[in-house]
């Protein structure tokens, strides 16, 4: 371990400040893998989520004496700008309407294992379904679930990052795995119409 590498968050960014270059490649390769997983789980693209890490750090780099220590963990801060980054990406560029065709151009990230490939397969549309439900709620509901859900943080760090109360933060996240139950719940299979099972196998 370096001795960049034993400080904390607050110290490396105190020791980039004074011009240590090594506290800010520690601090990338520190924070980078969640800001990278934030912004991909809030739009489903890949390119979107690269663009945005990018961003996130040359906005540390640029204006890092913005963050308060006393208002939360740099961690919270560095979402709360990735957070604003691709909100404002997937409102001016229309991301949206556009992610569902990036998601089906993709390769499922699990490998497909040839001693049972069935079961493989159900598991990787399992969470393909689950992926395309968290990208279809509303942006505010999204957020909470990928943060709480999916970045396992607390309901405060969470708050952190959005800047509001944690009373919010549940009763968002409450109605947020509601929506994404009822949007995963099989449809019921219509009552098969008399003979047209003996009509299937004919």
């Amino acid at each position: 371990m370096t001795q960049a590498e034993a400080l904390d968050d607050n110290e490396l960014l105190r020791s980039m400040l004074a011009g240590n270059e090594d506290a800010l490649v520690v601090l990338y390769r520190r924070r980078q893998a969640p800001i990278y997983r934030f912004a991909y789980q809030m739009s489903g693209s890949v390119t979107l989520a690269e663009d945005v890490t990018q961003e996130v750090f040359l906005f540390l780099m640029r204006d890092a004496h913005v963050f308060d220590p006393a208002r939360g963990s740099l961690n919270s801060f560095l979402l709360g700008v990735a957070r604003n980054y691709v909100l404002r990406r997937l409102r001016g560029d229309h991301l949206l309407a556009a992610r569902s065709a990036e998601l089906d151009a993709e390769v499922v990230d699990e490998q497909i294992d040839e001693s049972n490939p069935l079961d493989d397969l159900t598991r990787a549309e399992s969470i393909e379904s689950v992926r395309r439900a968290v990208l279809s709620l509303p942006e505010r509901y999204r957020e909470v679930v990928v943060l709480c859900d999916l970045q396992e943080m607390s309901y405060g760090e969470a708050a952190e990052v959005l800047e509001c109360a944690v009373g919010t933060v549940r009763s968002r996240l409450h109605r947020a795995r509601a929506l994404l139950l009822n949007k995963l719940r099989p449809v019921r299979a219509e009552p098969a119409v008399a003979g047209e099972s003996e009509r299937c196998f004919a």
